[in-house]
């Protein structure tokens, strides 16, 4: 006969395995006092001797909590994860978490933006889009987004409802130097609340050095966050509060050797992948990077699912520091090089910004099974101060664009009708008034789209106004005051996604017509093009299986990618094809593949550490280059191992290859990852 069940909560008891003996007490365990959190801390901290005898003897421990029956109680099918979209669609119910392999060796997706990127060639350095984003983010922005891969999006955190408590473990370490590190801890206090903390870090060391073991970033986050409901549902509320600190050394790039008639380009620029052996442009640079937000967002259902209100209040903060200890002169002119210029300061660099963002939105929603709607107004203030250093290493001085305030209003909305297999959606949102600017230009985007079964058609038009770094930059090697249109963008979108069988087809084309375009020219200040660009994109992805081997092929292709303003690859692909299957009686379930990533010949942007932004040039080419990884992906209960060799073409046909001008990719490396999920 089942014990009864607990009278906090009326949930089951969880009764725990021999394992959890180790850290238990008692024999029956549901609703446990605060106290015995520190206990479950203890656990997780206990996570790499648990992992030892898991791998020991898998067969014996059960990851997952059992009743008398063996029958599972708790695990990946009673967590869920929740999102603030879903609140904003009334979706409270959340998601199953996800277990599987399939990513778990695609560097892409170690990080929070999962996007093709170009960066300086490792783990956590500065980075941009790759492929072409329209923006849709109105009125006043900082400008300074080279981090923003890293750093976790407070609109994006994800929230919990599970019956037992739940750790997220990953650790994956490379050869050079790679490192990411999470972990998290989330628990239920009753049916309706959670509360839950987590820490990340990515780390990476120096590879044009003669000790690798120097360090060149260091990425921290911690986060705290919490959700909570009503008995009735009626009331839903998600917090969380976030600390990310990103320090990164810039090299600014190897030292190049410079062709001659009798050592052309080409050959100059194939001398440099010796990594330990080169050396660097910068020796006393480098970017900090600090983030501190708290976001609250609530709904109160008035009139069932038809009608709700809801509220989200947004504080970030953003400072961001360049700091030059030793500015590097050529010996010979005593002149400064690799910067363009110093204007304040002949010795040192000490350039900061900080920006403070409150925003708070409110609205109303609502949901039936054919309609969806959302209707909102949205208030922003946000404040700029700058501080440089002048002369000698000492005092900071307010920079010319110190003191910059905003006070904007914007609204918008979404509606969305579904009939079998026919939907409309549209959305939009424009910028309506600055109390501190009146002046300021007016900003829209809107979309509509229109799906009949797999096709859908999409119309977006956007007006947006430049950034508050391309407006007014005072630096001491940069410095600028613009008066810029807004850059008007008009896509139309054509997509596929169609499953027959064991095919999955995603596909999509695109025309893009831009007006105005915003870019950061060869001189390293902002631009704005007087005639229009438009880019043809097509993009597909196929995934399709033969048994136990699978296949995930994409592909994207862009047309006017390298005209003046812009620089998009013509090509860029990855495959991916694995063996996948069960090991001693379905105790051990594995993955052995390859992935192997191209990217056509192009003209990268170049990147100035001093402002943090990528910009356009025209003297160097990057030839075309392919990294092929072998990997082995193993899953014992709720433990996953990774196996990765990367880069193991590497020596056939070049040694190596170039992401940015004078930064090259990785070597050829080894790489060991854990992700361990466990439910009690």
């Amino acid at each position: 006969m089942a014990p009864p069940a607990c009278a906090s909560c009326s949930r089951p008891p969880l009764r725990p395995t021999l394992l959890s003996d180790l850290f238990s007490s008692s024999s029956v365990v549901c609703c446990r006092p605060p106290v015995r959190w520190l206990r479950s801390a203890a656990r997780a901290g206990a996570g790499w001797l648990i992992l030892v005898l898991l791998l020991a003897g898998p067969a014996a421990v059960q990851a997952q909590v059992l009743d008398d029956s063996t029958k599972v109680l708790y695990g990946a099918r009673t967590t869920f994860v929740l999102r603030e979209a879903d609140l904003l669609r009334d979706q409270a119910k959340g998601r199953i978490i996800d277990t599987t392999l399939t990513n778990l060796p695609s560097a892409r997706t170690w990080y929070h933006d999962s996007t093709f990127h170009q960066d300086l060639g490792h783990v956590a350095t500065a980075a941009r889009p790759l492929l072409w984003r329209t923006n849709t983010e109105l009125g006043a922005r900082v400008g300074r987004n080279v981090f923003d891969r890293y750093a976790r999006d407070p609109a994006a955190i994800p929230y919990y409802d599970s019956r037992s408590p739940y750790t997220f473990f990953r650790f994956i370490q490379g050869g050079n130097g790679e490192q990411v590190f999470e972990l998290s801890y989330t628990r239920s206090i009753n049916k309706n609340a959670s509360v839950g903390i987590a820490y990340e870090r990515f780390a990476s060391n120096k590879v044009y050095a003669t000790d690798s073991r120097e360090r060149l970033v260091e990425h921290t986050n911690f986060l705290v966050f919490a959700r909570f409901q009503s008995d009735d549902e009626r009331y839903h509320a998600l917090f969380n509060y976030s600390n990310v600190r990103h320090m990164a050394v810039e090299q600014g790039g190897i030292q190049p050797q410079p062709a001659t008639a009798t050592v052309p380009a080409d050959t100059a620029l194939s001398q440099l992948f010796d990594y330990g052996e080169e050396r660097p442009r910068l020796f006393n640079a480098n970017n900090i990077e600090h983030r501190d937000g708290l976001r609250l967002a609530q709904s109160y259902r008035l009139l069932g699912k038809g009608l709700t209100a809801y509220h989200v209040a947004d504080w970030r903060r953003q400072m961001n520091k360049f700091n030059d200890t030793r500015l590097p002169i050529d010996a010979a002119t005593n002149a400064i090089i690799f910067y363009p210029r110093a204007r304040l300061s002949q010795t040192a660099t000490d350039d900061r910004a900080e920006a403070h963002r409150v925003e708070n939105t409110f609205g109303v929603l609502g949901r039936t099974s054919a309609v969806e709607y959302r209707l909102y107004a949205r208030h922003r203030a946000l404040s700029l101060a700058t501080r440089n250093l002048v002369g000698e290493p000492g005092e900071l001085r307010p920079a010319a664009n110190d003191g910059q305030r905003f006070s904007q209003i914007f609204v918008g909305g979404t509606a969305a009708f579904n009939y079998r297999i026919f939907a409309i959606e549209t959305a939009g949102e424009v910028f309506a008034q600055d109390f501190e600017n009146p002046g300021a230009n007016r900003e829209y985007w809107v979309r509509g789209a229109a799906k009949l079964g797999p096709l859908t058609g999409e119309l977006l038009s956007t007006s947006y106004s430049p950034t508050l770094t391309q407006r007014q930059f005072d630096g001491n090697h940069y410095a600028w005051e613009n008066s810029f249109e807004n850059t008007k963008v008009n896509q139309l979108t054509v997509r596929v996604n169609q499953t027959l069988g064991r095919h999955r087809l995603e596909a999509s084309g695109a025309i893009v017509n831009i007006t105005d375009l915003m870019y950061y020219s060869e001189t390293g200040a902002p631009a704005q093009l007087s005639e229009d660009r438009r880019l043809l994109t097509l993009s597909a992805r196929h995934r399709f299986n033969l048994g136990s081997f699978y296949f995930d092929n994409q592909a994207h292709a862009t047309s006017g990618g390298d005209e003046e303003g812009l620089r998009i690859p013509a090509l860029v692909t990855n495959s991916k094809f694995y063996y996948q299957g069960y090991l001693f009686k379905k105790v051990l379930f594995g993955q052995i593949g390859t992935e192997i990533y191209y990217q056509s010949t192009w003209r990268p942007y170049d990147y100035s550490p001093s402002n943090q932004q990528f910009y356009v040039q025209n003297h160097f080419k990057a030839a075309n280059f392919a990294v092929a990884d072998v990997f082995l992906t193993a899953d014992i209960r709720t433990v996953a191992v990774l196996l990765k060799m990367a880069y193991v073409n590497q020596g056939i046909l070049r040694d190596g290859y170039f992401v940015t001008p004078y930064y090259t990719g990785l070597p050829r490396r080894f790489e060991l990852g854990i992700r361990w999920q466990f439910f009690d």
